[in-house]
């Protein structure tokens, strides 16, 4: 069973930052693909953008070029660099651990994300 932690959301204006961050309890982190989802309010669940345990990203097309995604596997930590915050990024952001070999997925509680003036 591995545990996921979640911090970092806020209450941001359009245009600003945030930096949310992931902390796990497994001890084989790098043997987890790690990837940040949100949902917001009447729509499904998305994926925002995925790192791979090598460091190999991919992004969303509505996130490229704004936000940033990163792993530090002493710490088994992920994060999620958000920059140029627009309204519709507002959700509640989860994030994700797959393991490579097991499939398996486990989840954070989330936490919120809002981009309003």
């Amino acid at each position: 069973q591995v545990q996921l932690v979640e911090s970092g959301g806020g209450l941001v204006q359009p245009g600003g930052s945030l930096r949310l961050s992931c902390i796990t309890s497994t001890n084989i982190f790098i043997q987890y693909d790690m990837n940040w989802y949100r949902q917001a309010p009447g729509k499904e669940r998305e994926l925002v953008a995925g790192i791979t345990g090598a460091g190999s990203t991919n992004y969303a097309d509505s996130v490229k070029g704004r936000f940033t995604i990163a792993r530090d596997n002493p710490k088994n930590t992920v994060y999620l660099q958000m920059n140029n915050l627009k309204p519709e990024d507002t959700a509640v952001y989860y994030c994700n651990a797959r393991g490579k070999n097991s499939g398996r997925d486990y989840w954070g509680q989330g936490t919120q994300v809002t981009v309003s003036s």
